[in-house]
Parts: structure tokens; C-alpha cells; sequence
């Protein structure tokens, strides 16, 4: 691998190496590095188009690495990939895209990620965009997640985007099936004249399922963000749906939770809060030392974390 091509490995998956276990690097367009186990199969898909990862049923303490970069400015492509989750599994999937763009075109990468959870399986997965380059070529990101959780499932979402992306549109939709669970953890932060939008619509049909989406967001300078979580209960659940912004100099910040209860027994809580970071923090930070732009990095920092 080349210099820039392990940093953002390291940036979006936290690889030092190839990773032991199943896994599939792609670099500027293109397979470079595809690895299947005998409990997880990763094959191209029949339209070339992406992947289909196929976890055997109980599979146990497994990971899948399924990083994207592009150094090639001016590139442009959507990956469509499928993970078809067995009864009992309990495994990690991390995924994430860097894109390094030194030149004056646009890099764009679209991954559209879809979900097939089996009874009673549990998945975590961590995806995280970064963005480089001194180039003036825009960084565009636009991810769109689909989830089927079956019965007594478990989905653990963790995505996070906080320098270098320049435009991007996440959107995420999930159906929950009875006693399936799905937390939502977002963390992102923009500055510039960056963009981005997050649209979570979640459908609880079964009984006893549930949902946890939380979004915790840093605006700066001229960037704009817009958050629209959307629950839907059609049975007797649960839901719970949260925006918490940091808005600073002259960002804008757009929250709409919306609810929808269709049945009796259908318990949805919504909360937003935007705002800009308390005078008595920075304060109390200064008074040990900190300048007032350090102050403000720390508070951001923790509140990101």
C-alpha cells in the first residue's frame, strides 16, 4: 500500500495491516485485497456491482473489513453491498470510506449497504467517512443503509464523520421485527461551507422491538447540517429518537423528529436540543491554562466522543 492509501485505512478502519479474518479492500474503484473464512463468504456480486457477505448461522466473535479509499480525484462510484446475517450470529462488521483528493475535480463514492439479520443475531457496525487533500476538488459521500432485523435480533449502528467530507447525504432505513432492538449512534462535525444531511426512518412492526437513534453534532464557520428522524410504530414498542447540537460562528442546524404511532401500545419519546457551547465551560477550562480556542476544541472534543 502507498502512504496515503494506509493513512486512510488507519483514518476510516483503524488498520495498521491486512487484517486477519474475512475482509475486502477497495481502492479507486477496484478490489485490491479479498479475503472469505469458513464461517463468512465474501463474493462480488453478479452484477459486479458490490459484494455479497454471507455469515454462516452461529458464527461467533467474527469481524468483516470492508474499507473504501479513492486517491483519484475526479472519480465517481456507487458499491452495492449485502450481508445476509445467520440465526445467533454475533459479529462486527466495519466498513467506512476515506477519499484523499488532491486535484480540482469532485470524488464521489455512494455505498448503499443492505441488511438481512437472521433470529436472534446480534451485529455491530461501525462506519466512519473521513476526507483529505489540499486539492479544491470537492470529497462526496452519500451513504444509504436499508435493515431487515428478524425476531429477538440486535443492530448496534456506529457512524461517525468529522473532517474532510465536504457534501454528504446519509440516509437509513429500518424495519424491526417482534423483540428486535436497533441503537443509532451518529457523530459528525463540519466546517467550511461543508454539507450534511441525515434521514433515519424507522419502522417498529413487531412486538416488544425497539429503538435508541441518537445524533450528536459540531457545526462551524459557514457549514450547514439538517437531522430528520423519523419513528414509526405499527405494534406495541418502543422508541427513542435524540438531536443534540453544538452550533458555532455562523453554521446553520436543521432538526426534525417526527413520530408516528399506529397502535395503542406504541411508546415513542422525541428530543432536540441546539445550542452554542456555555461561557463558564471555556472558562473554567482557561483558568488551567488552556487558551480560548483550545478550550473550545476540548469541550468539543468530549462532546463527540
Amino acid at each position: 500500500m502507498n502512504q496515503i492509501t494506509q493513512q486512510m485505512l488507519e483514518e476510516v478502519a483503524g488498520l495498521h495491516a491486512i487484517p486477519e479474518g474475512a475482509y475486502n479492500i477497495r481502492e479507486n474503484g477496484k478490489s485490491v485485497g479479498k479475503s472469505s473464512t469458513k464461517e463468512i463468504a465474501i463474493d462480488t456480486r453478479e452484477d459486479g456491482k458490490g459484494l455479497t457477505v454471507t455469515i454462516r448461522p452461529g458464527t461467533k466473535n467474527k469481524s468483516v473489513h470492508i474499507p473504501v479509499v479513492i486517491s483519484q480525484s475526479g472519480l465517481t462510484e456507487a458499491v452495492y453491498n449485502d450481508f445476509y446475517v445467520g440465526d445467533g450470529a454475533d459479529v462486527t462488521i466495519i466498513a467506512g470510506c476515506g477519499i484523499h483528493n488532491a486535484g480540482s475535480e469532485a470524488s464521489k463514492h455512494d455505498g448503499i449497504h443492505s441488511f438481512f439479520i437472521g433470529k436472534g443475531a446480534r451485529v455491530r457496525y461501525v462506519e466512519k467517512h473521513y476526507g483529505s487533500g489540499d486539492g479544491s476538488g470537492e470529497r462526496i459521500m452519500n451513504p444509504e443503509t436499508v435493515i431487515e432485523l428478524g425476531e429477538d435480533s440486535y443492530m448496534e449502528m456506529d457512524t461517525a464523520q468529522i473532517k474532510g467530507v465536504d457534501s454528504t447525504v446519509r440516509k437509513t432505513t429500518a424495519r424491526l421485527k417482534a423483540g428486535a432492538k436497533l441503537v443509532v449512534t451518529e457523530r459528525l462535525m463540519t466546517h467550511g461551507r461543508q454539507r450534511a444531511e441525515s434521514y433515519f426512518d424507522v419502522y417498529c412492526d413487531g412486538t416488544g422491538s425497539g429503538a435508541n437513534v441518537v445524533s450528536r453534532s459540531v457545526a462551524k464557520e459557514d457549514s450547514c447540517q439538517k437531522f430528520c428522524s423519523r419513528l414509526i410504530g405499527n405494534a406495541a414498542c418502543s422508541g427513542h429518537t435524540e438531536c443534540d447540537a453544538i452550533i458555532m460562528d455562523n453554521a446553520k442546524i436543521s432538526a426534525v423528529p417526527e413520530l408516528e404511532a399506529n397502535h395503542p401500545d406504541a411508546a415513542l419519546i422525541h428530543e432536540a436540543a441546539i445550542g452554542k457551547i456555555a461561557g463558564e465551560q471555556i472558562v473554567k477550562l482557561m483558568t488551567l491554562g488552556l487558551t480560548e480556542s483550545e478550550a473550545e476544541e476540548k469541550i468539543v472534543e468530549g462532546f463527540l466522543r
